[in-house]
């Protein structure tokens, strides 16, 4: 199944992805490519695709994470995966696509933008035609993958997003929240002071 223009203009104007496709099932998959790979994410556990805004940044964090960004009124971690997979120095241009992503732990859901160097489909994947990981070689802990396939002569590596994402590292919502109402706070008292002097 294609993204085609019209969807992904939906989706890049913060429409879910399932209500820009026609029909999603748990065997579905969107992938994205970076570098010179393509890889997947179970469609359901994708919320929307965003384009490339300028996170905002936060202090003490791991370099792969960029940031937050204000997702209509939710604040949302920014994790550049390239970063994550030790690539090569990654881009930002009108590709580079922001994939906002359900992340499951033991305790709760949380929810984590993905940087990513395009969208690029929707496969349908039965679990009949994934294979191991052990079975096909890849640049990346094998832990983090739930397998790969062949699709259409092309291997996807199909990623577990919730062990690549090590929710420890990553600021919880409420905290990246409480940051941005202090710097809000501060420039709301730095204009104040600024008037009451002029």
């Amino acid at each position: 199944m294609n993204i085609n223009e019209s969807n992904i203009s939906a989706l890049n104007k913060g429409q879910s992805i399932t209500s820009a496709i026609d029909s999603v099932t748990d065997e579905q998959y969107l992938t994205f490519v970076m570098g010179i790979e393509e890889y997947g994410v179970e469609i359901l556990r994708v919320q929307e695709i965003c384009g490339w805004q300028v996170p905002t940044k936060l202090p003490n964090t791991p370099n792969y994470l960029k940031g937050v960004i204000n997702l209509r009124g939710t604040i949302v971690p920014v994790v550049d995966l390239r970063v994550r997979f030790h690539f090569a120095e990654p881009t930002y241009d009108v590709l580079t696509v922001i994939v906002v992503v359900k992340v499951v732990t033991e305790d709760k859901t949380r929810v984590i933008g993905l940087v990513v160097d395009a969208v690029s489909d929707v496969h349908t994947i039965p679990q009949t035609r994934v294979q191991a990981v052990s079975e096909v070689g890849t640049s990346i802990d094998v832990e983090y993958l739930q397998g790969v396939s062949n699709v259409n002569n092309k291997m996807i590596i199909l990623l577990n997003i919730d062990r690549l994402l090590d929710v420890k590292d990553i600021p919880e919502t409420t905290k990246a929240n409480q940051f941005n109402q202090i710097g809000f706070s501060q420039a709301r008292e730095s204009v104040s002071t600024t008037n009451q002097e002029s």
